[in-house]
C-alpha cells in the first residue's frame, strides 16, 4: 500500500493546480476574479491560424538568377551554329550577321530572365509576384515581367529580321532548343522565410494588468472573457512551475492518494475480508491502480491531444471478471477520483468515465463467451456517445456546433479496452486468481484430468456429473457462483483415481476389496481420497478455490459405515474416533456447503431400492438434517430458507433422474 502511494505520487505532475472550472456562454459562479499579476491575452486558435495564413500569403516565392545557364546555352548555340551552317549555301557575311544578332538577342533574353512557372504559385492560371534574387539583391517582380520559354521564343519570332525567310526559319529552329529557365525556384530559402515569418507572429492581443477585473460573479462568459480566462490559466500554470513549492504539492498528493487507497483498504476489510487477507490479490488490485494512474501521468507528460485515449474502462472490466461487481465499481470510482485532479474539465471527465465504467460492469455479468467482451465494448461506446452528445448539446445548444472529430479518442479508448482479455489471462497465471473463463475451461469434460477420471473410475465420474448438476441447480436458485460449484463438483472426488476399486460406485463384482481389510484400514483408504485429490489437483495447478471443494466436501464427519462396523464387531476394543473421521475443514461458503449436501444426497440415493417420491423425500430430509446436527454447516452462510430451497430442488431433480411421477401437492 505504501509502495503504491509512493510510486503514484512520485510521477504525478507537481505544479499547483488551477482552481477554477469554466465554460463558454455559462455564468461565472465563483467570486469576482481579479488578476494577481499582469499577463498577455492569447489569440484564439482560429485567429492564430488566420494570421498565419495572411502572413504566408505575403511571403513571395524566391527565385535565384543562375548565370551558368546562359554560359552553357550560349556556348552550345555557337558550336551548334558553326557545325550546322558550315555547309550552308548562304553567303558568309549573312551567316555571321545572323549569328551575331541571334547571340546578342539570346544574351538579352537571359539577362532579363527566363522563368519556369510553378503551378503551386499560379492561381487560376494567372501570373504571380515573386522575389527576384540576383547578386544578393532582391526585388519584387511579376512573372509577366520576365520571359518564359514560350514568350522568349515568341520574342525571337517577332524581333529577328532577315532578308531571307530560310535564314529566319533555321535560326528559330536552332534557338528553340537553347531556351532554358535561368530563374530557379529556391524552395529551401522560401520555406526558411515562411518559417521565420510564422515564428515572428504574435500570439497575443493586448494585456490584462495586475489588479484588473477579469470576470465578475454571475456574469456570462462570452468569447472575450473566455479567452482572458484561458490566458490567465496558462499564465498561472507557467508561473506556479517556478513559484509553487513542489514539496507541499507532493505532500498534498500523498495525502489525497493515501486517503483514497486507505478507503479501498477499509472497504476490503469490511466487505471482502478474503481479499484483504490475501497479499497476492491485494498486490493485483494495487498494481492495476498504479498502472492506470502511471498511464495517465505518461499521457499528461507527452501532452497528447486528448486524455480520453486512455482506456480507463479496462479497470472495471478486469476487476469485475476477476472479483465482483461491488469491488469493480468501488475501485473504478477511486481511480477516476484521483485522475480527476490532473485532467482538464474534471467534472466532465469524471462523468464520462463513471457512467462508462458502470455500463462496463453491468454488461459483463458473467464472462462465459468470448463475444461478451465485444458486446460490452459496444455498450461502453454507446455510453460514451450518449454522454458526448448530451454534454455537447448542454454546452453549445446546437447539433451543428458539435465537433464530431472529438469523439474519435473515445472510439480508440474502447478498442484498447479489449486488451482486458489477454490481461485477465496473465493476471490469473501470475497472481493465482480464478476467473469465470478459467472455470469454464476446467468444467470441460474433455479436460485431461477429467478424461483420466472417466477412464480410471467411470462410476466416480458419473457420480461427479450428477453431483455437479444437483449443486449447480441449487446454487443458481439461492444465489452464488454456479460455475465455481460445477468445477468443484467435477473434481471433488478426483482422488479416487488412486484406488478406484475401493469405492462402491466403481465396483462391478459382488465382492469388495474391503472384505479382507480391517475396518480401520478401510476407513483410512476412504479418507485418503481427500488428501490424494488435493495432491493431484495441486500437481495439475488447479485453483485453490476449486481445491477447497475437495478439502471440505466431507467436512470432519465420520466414515460411519466402517465406524459402526468396528463398534459392532469389536465392542471390547478401544476406538480412536479420529481414525474414522475426515480431516476437514467444514464448508465455509455457500458453494462448498451446497456441494457437501449434493454429494451426500446423490451418493445416498444410489442405495435406494425403491426410489419413489416418499423415499426420496425422506432421504433428502434425513441427509440434510443430519449435516445440520453434525454442525457441518456452521461456517457457511446458508440460511434456513436456502436449505428449504435446496431440499426442494434436490427432491425434484432426483425424482426426474429416477423417473418418479411427482405429486405436486406434496412439494408445494
Amino acid at each position: 500500500m505504501v509502495a503504491c502511494v509512493f510510486i503514484i505520487t512520485l510521477y504525478l505532475p507537481k505544479q499547483p493546480r488551477f482552481r477554477y472550472e469554466f465554460e463558454k456562454n455559462k455564468a461565472w459562479l465563483n467570486k469576482d476574479l481579479v488578476s494577481p499579476f499582469s499577463f498577455a491575452i492569447l489569440k484564439t486558435n482560429p485567429q492564430v491560424a488566420s494570421d498565419k495564413k495572411d502572413a504566408l500569403n505575403h511571403v513571395l516565392p524566391i527565385y535565384k538568377y543562375d548565370d551558368e545557364v546562359f554560359k552553357g546555352q550560349g556556348e552550345a548555340f555557337l558550336n551548334e551554329f558553326d557545325v550546322k551552317w558550315k555547309s550552308n549555301a548562304f553567303p558568309e557575311n549573312e551567316k555571321e550577321a545572323a549569328k551575331k544578332t541571334t547571340y546578342n538577342m539570346l544574351q538579352a533574353v537571359y539577362k532579363k530572365g527566363i522563368i519556369g512557372l510553378s503551378a503551386k504559385h499560379q492561381k487560376d492560371g494567372k501570373h504571380y509576384d515573386f522575389t527576384f534574387l540576383r547578386d544578393h539583391i532582391s526585388q519584387r517582380v511579376n512573372s509577366q515581367d520576365v520571359y518564359t520559354t514560350e514568350s522568349a521564343l515568341d520574342y525571337f519570332k517577332s524581333n529577328f529580321r532577315s532578308a531571307r525567310p530560310a535564314i529566319k526559319d533555321a535560326i528559330l529552329d536552332l534557338i528553340e532548343s537553347h531556351l532554358k529557365p535561368n530563374l530557379v525556384f529556391d524552395e529551401a530559402l522560401t520555406l526558411t522565410v515562411e518559417k521565420n515569418t510564422v515564428n515572428s507572429l504574435s500570439t497575443t492581443k493586448g494585456m490584462v494588468q495586475k489588479g484588473e477585473l477579469i470576470v465578475a460573479k454571475g456574469s456570462i462568459i462570452d468569447d472575450d472573457v473566455y479567452q482572458k480566462l484561458l490566458s490567465y490559466k496558462e499564465a498561472y500554470e507557467a508561473q506556479t512551475k517556478t513559484i509553487g513549492d513542489n514539496r507541499l504539492v507532493y505532500l498534498g498528493q500523498v495525502l489525497l492518494v493515501g486517503f483514497i487507497i486507505s478507503l479501498l483498504m477499509v472497504f476490503l476489510h469490511l466487505f471482502r475480508k478474503d481479499i484483504f487477507a490475501d497479499n497476492r490479490q491485494l498486490s493485483l488490485i494495487l498494481l492495476v491502480i498504479t498502472s492506470m494512474l502511471l498511464a495517465l501521468t505518461w499521457a499528461i507528460k507527452l501532452n497528447i491531444s486528448s486524455l480520453y485515449y486512455i482506456p480507463f474502462c479496462i479497470v472495471p472490466i478486469i476487476i469485475r471478471i476477476l472479483f465482483d461487481t461491488r469491488l469493480a465499481l468501488n475501485l473504478h470510482l477511486l481511480v477516476i477520483l484521483i485522475a480527476g485532479f490532473f485532467v482538464p474539465n474534471s467534472f466532465e471527465f469524471v462523468f464520462y468515465q463513471t457512467t462508462a465504467g458502470m455500463v462496463a460492469i453491468y454488461s459483463i455479468k458473467n464472462l462465459v463467451k468470448r463475444e461478451q467482451l465485444l458486446i460490452s465494448a459496444s455498450f461502453i461506446l454507446g455510453a460514451y456517445f450518449v454522454s458526448f452528445v448530451g454534454i455537447a448539446l448542454l454546452r453549445e445548444g446546437s447539433f451543428a456546433q458539435i465537433e464530431w472529430a472529438n469523439f474519435l479518442p473515445f472510439v480508440f479508448s474502447v478498442l484498447l479496452s479489449l486488451l482486458a482479455y489477454p490481461l485477465i489471462y496473465a493476471f490469473e497465471r501470475v497472481f493465482g486468481i480464478t476467473s469465470d473463463v478459467a472455470l469454464i475451461e476446467l468444467t470441460n469434460t474433455n479436460n485431461k484430468l477429467l478424461r483420466e477420471l472417466a477412464f480410471k473410475a467411470p462410476g466416480t465420474f458419473q457420480h461427479s456429473l450428477q453431483v455437479a448438476n444437483l449443486a449447480e441447480a441449487a446454487i443458481f436458485k439461492i444465489g452464488g457462483n454456479a460455475l465455481l460449484v460445477r468445477a468443484g463438483a467435477l473434481y471433488h472426488d478426483i482422488g479416487k483415481m488412486e484406488n478406484p476399486q475401493y469405492f462402491i460406485e466403481n465396483q462391478n463384482t459382488a465382492t469388495s476389496p474391503h472384505d479382507k481389510l480391517p475396518y480401520e484400514q478401510s476407513a483410512q483408504i476412504i479418507i485418503k481420497h481427500v488428501h490424494k485429490g488435493i495432491e493431484i489437483t495441486r500437481k495439475n495447478r488447479l485453483p485453490e478455490s476449486v481445491i477447497d471443494f475437495i478439502r471440505t466436501h466431507h467436512g470432519n464427519t465420520r466414515v460411519d459405515y466402517f465406524y459402526q462396523s468396528f463398534l459392532k464387531n469389536s465392542p471390547e476394543k478401544f476406538v480412536d474416533e479420529n481414525i474414522f473421521r475426515y480431516p476437514g475443514p467444514i464448508p465455509f461458503s455457500k458453494e462448498t456447503g451446497v456441494l457437501m449436501l449434493a454429494d451426500s444426497v446423490e451418493a445416498a440415493s444410489r442405495s435406494l431400492k425403491n426410489p419413489d417420491a416418499q423415499n426420496i423425500n425422506d432421504l433428502v430430509e434425513r441427509i440434510i438434517n443430519y449435516k445440520l446436527e453434525q454442525n457441518q454447516l456452521d461456517d457457511c452462510d446458508l440460511t434456513l430458507k436456502d436449505l428449504e430451497t435446496i431440499k426442494l430442488i434436490f427432491k425434484t431433480m432426483l425424482m426426474s433422474i429416477y423417473h418418479v411421477r411427482i405429486d405436486y401437492s406434496q412439494t408445494v
